[in-house]
């Protein structure tokens, strides 16, 4: 599994070069191991290398893991959620990435109030319009902001894509701009000013692009673990 932390180092170092021709910190980018159907063996060895920040998409499937690791993992959900997961998925995770309708940032925030704790949440935004992805409609979101930021336990932190695939690095520069637009229109508002400094997006393929365009969590799998399986 030595492979795994020469990965790491990798992805590190050309995160580091992103940043540096956008002018940013690389400290300002938090790499999140998309580890989906990968064996705890592997995840244990990029924990090994240093990666603490690990994502997966199914809650079942993330509990599972969860005992082969250090409890000082951050547990990230990277899909989207059904509303009879919620309790579950409050029993390992602080940071939901796929928030994608109204209902569930409700079930959350009041799952998570029973349990006395706070967790964060990203707005899933479907960018690409396309009709087999969840995610927020960008053109109604603003009619249901209010609300979303009235949650006090599941704090609303930024956005989340997942564009269309592009063979055209111009088309997926411009799907990751929708995304900071959107969040830059919403920080005008009153409710969220100040606030959703957290964009989610980019993977394996186009995450250099997405942090050029302001990233701040990357969702990173085969690049970093290899085939699934």
């Amino acid at each position: 599994m030595s492979d795994v932390g020469a990965r790491l180092a990798e992805i590190a170092r050309r995160i580091a070069a992103a940043c540096a021709r956008a002018g940013r910190d690389p400290a300002s980018v938090k790499l999140v191991g998309a580890s989906k159907q990968q064996p705890p063996a592997r995840l244990r060895a990029a924990y090994d290398a240093g990666l603490r920040c690990f994502g997966e998409n199914r809650v079942q499937e993330a509990l599972a893991k969860a005992p082969a690791l250090p409890d000082d993992v951050e547990w990230h959900l990277l899909g989207p959620l059904q509303s009879n997961k919620v309790r579950p998925a409050l029993e390992l995770f602080s940071f939901f990435h796929a928030v994608d309708r109204a209902k569930i940032a409700r079930a959350l925030d009041a799952e998570a109030a029973l349990r006395g704790s706070v967790v964060r949440g990203l707005l899933e935004i479907n960018v690409g319009g396309e009709a087999t992805k969840h995610g927020f409609d960008p053109a109604r979101l603003g009619a249901e902001a209010a609300d979303l930021a009235a949650l006090s336990h599941l704090r609303i932190v930024g956005l989340m894509t997942l564009p269309p695939p592009r063979d055209d690095e111009r088309a997926t520069r411009a799907d990751f701009q929708r995304l900071v637009a959107l969040r830059d229109e919403l920080r005008e508002r009153p409710e969220w000013r100040g606030g959703l400094g957290e964009l989610s997006m980019g993977m394996s393929d186009d995450f250099e692009i997405a942090v050029e365009e302001g990233a701040t969590l990357v969702r990173i799998g085969t690049l970093l673990f290899g085939p699934r399986g």
